[in-house]
């Protein structure tokens, strides 16, 4: 297969995912796959072990389970599985996906708290321990680690340290984190991680996954509010029946995800893709600042996934038509999130890398109509 034959994408997505992908995990689609077959179902096996593998170091201590649709398929299936009956999760919230979880658990009638720290402010440790300390019926504890909404970098390990102490079930949304910051399950008592296909592993839409305790899994039976969405039940048959799904899978996203796999470890594994994603985000915001934007969030408080930055104050400024622009010089950018401020947002991951920044710079600085002195 001669994967330099393959057009070249049109434009690159500066996107927290999708995300820009390499040929060759494209070119992993182009063969079909039966979801009985046991050569796809070894596959499958090799990617939950292979994600256990990443996020902890004693591996026989955890387990991973692969579940349909995007990364919100599979937080609400934990969120869902993970809570009992009579139990009642605390979120954290500082952000549009931290608010996510908590409306997925007013759905799901779980007894709720939350601690809403707003869209710019981050986690108060002190409000969450003296929540736990006074709320014993707190059993579960939520919270986004990268909060895309403006590129918030959460502190898991300060955060864990405190759920801990109390003896509470963690679950840690790392949709936008996991594969591209390092981080060790076991070491910081993750119960439960959630991410995503299509996000810093580098595959393509179609499937998020759960990192769990093995013991903290097998607790949980009959516990889901909902027939496809049950953790445990999609757990306890890829455990039973070596990788299978208990609904049809997208085979092609699976394989694409085994190449996503293979092109991480190529690259030097997740510490190497911290430090592309890193130097992504302090060429951007380095060059932005020359430009004339403000991030949104202080340096401090970036994560090197995605960055919020201010919309500019002039009244020729419009979004689309910035957009628009910047999608004819070939990149694509993210509106806000942010409801208190104008603002937009510009990705770090996927197949990007400083070159590519320093083009987008170059072509902002071209698109910057409204500024006259550029």
């Amino acid at each position: 297969m001669n994967v330099d034959s393959f057009p070249d994408n049109p434009y690159l997505l500066l996107t927290p995912g999708p995300l820009s992908t390499t040929k060759t995990v494209k070119a992993a689609m182009l063969r079909d796959w039966c979801t009985w077959d046991d050569d796809y179902n070894s596959i499958v096996q090799e990617i939950r072990k292979e994600l256990v593998s990443l996020a902890v170091n004693s591996v026989e201590k955890y387990t991973a389970v692969l579940m349909q649709g995007s990364g919100t398929f599979s937080v609400e299936a934990t969120i869902g599985s993970a809570v009992p009956p009579g139990g009642k999760l605390l979120v954290l919230a500082n952000g549009a996906y931290g608010d996510r979880i908590a409306t997925i658990a007013k759905v799901l009638n779980i007894h709720l708290a939350v601690i809403d720290s707003g869209d710019t402010g981050p986690v108060n440790l002190e409000d969450l321990e003296n929540k736990l300390a006074q709320d014993e019926d707190i059993t579960h504890v939520a919270v986004v680690h990268t909060e895309t909404t403006t590129g918030m970098l959460n502190p898991a390990e300060k955060i864990a340290g405190v759920v801990k102490k109390h003896n509470k079930v963690f679950i840690l949304d790392a949709m936008s984190s996991f594969g591209g910051i390092p981080l060790n399950m076991e070491e910081l008592g993750i119960d439960f991680l959630v991410s995503s296909a299509n996000k810093c592993i580098q595959g393509v839409p179609g499937f998020g996954f759960v990192i769990a305790k093995r013991d903290a899994m097998e607790k949980i039976k009959g516990y889901a509010r909902s027939l496809s969405l049950d953790l445990y039940s999609q757990w306890k048959t890829m455990e039973d029946q070596n990788g299978k799904w208990r609904f049809t899978s997208a085979t092609h996203v699976v394989r694409a995800f085994r190449q996503a796999l293979d092109e991480l470890h190529e690259e030097g594994g997740i510490e190497a893709r911290y430090r592309r994603y890193h130097e992504n985000q302090i060429t951007l915001v380095s060059g932005m600042k020359e430009l004339g934007f403000k991030p949104l969030l202080p340096d401090e408080h970036h994560s090197p996934i995605i960055t919020t930055f201010l919309s500019p104050d002039s009244k020729e400024y419009e979004f689309k038509r910035f957009y628009d622009e910047l999608k004819k010089h070939g990149f694509v950018i993210y509106p806000g999130k942010v409801t208190r401020y104008e603002c937009f947002r510009i990705g770090n991951i996927g197949e990007v890398y400083k070159e590519d920044i320093n083009r987008l710079l170059e072509a902002l600085k071209e698109s910057m109509y409204w500024n006259k002195n550029i």
